[in-house]
């Protein structure tokens, strides 16, 4: 798969500057529901139609069972809302993988400016020259294609020293507010230009682009 084609411009993310986005450790229940073979996240006005965790797929999920067969954590602290899953028996303190969306209910910036920020954020828990950005699509206009992120190596001060991640992430948009819908996969230090050895194969990435693509539905709840 031919990650750097479309890749985009490294220079830029000295200039970009943006908030860290936060959660906390409370748990204000659950909003979610299955819409078919999809799960459906209500939460700040807005509804997210997406897939289930693809480690999930010969499971047959539902959202009545997620809490049972996955590790999930939900927070929404004022204009934010943060879903996280992750395999049973993980969670923040150590991961292989997390499933995730975040939706804010501000809609004042661009996807690409969105884009940007979210780089920007995760680019500075990394050691600069492992950084990598690859699309397997050209922007058209403000239809942005999924992007993927490569960390060969966290910083030490992230407290993750020696680890390394791979992420891709969808961004969406309403009028009134914003999404951005992702997965990690982390593992240890790699060398981010040799696929070879990320914490996750081409294969599985490029199955999960084409589902962010295509499987997401984002909007204000009628």
């Amino acid at each position: 798969m031919a990650f750097k084609k479309f890749a985009l411009p490294l220079v830029a993310l000295a200039a970009l500057t943006g908030p860290v986005i936060g959660q906390d450790g409370g748990n204000h229940g659950l909003p979610i529901s299955s819409a078919g073979n999809l799960l459906e996240l209500a939460t700040l006005g807005h509804k997210v139609v997406m897939p289930f965790p693809a480690w999930l797929a010969d499971r047959s999920p539902d959202a009545a069972s997620l809490r049972d067969i996955t590790t999930v954590k939900f927070s929404e602290i004022g204009d934010q809302a943060t879903l996280e899953i992750y395999p049973r028996g993980e969670g923040e303190a150590f991961w292989s993988t997390l499933y995730g969306a975040r939706i804010t209910r501000q809609a004042d910036a661009t996807l690409e400016q969105m884009r940007s920020v979210i780089i920007d954020v995760y680019a500075r828990a990394c050691r600069p020259e492992t950084v990598a950005l690859f699309q397997l699509e050209p922007d058209e206009g403000d239809a942005i294609p999924p992007l993927g992120f490569v960390c060969g190596e966290y910083l030490h001060a992230t407290g993750y020293v020696g680890r390394g991640e791979v992420m891709v992430m969808g961004f969406y948009k309403s009028e009134t507010g914003s999404a951005m819908i992702y997965q990690e996969w982390q593992g240890e230090a790699f060398n981010p230009s040799d696929s070879t050895t990320w914490p996750v194969s081409t294969e599985e990435i490029e199955a999960r682009i084409a589902q962010l693509k295509t499987e997401i539905a984002f909007g204000p709840v009628d």
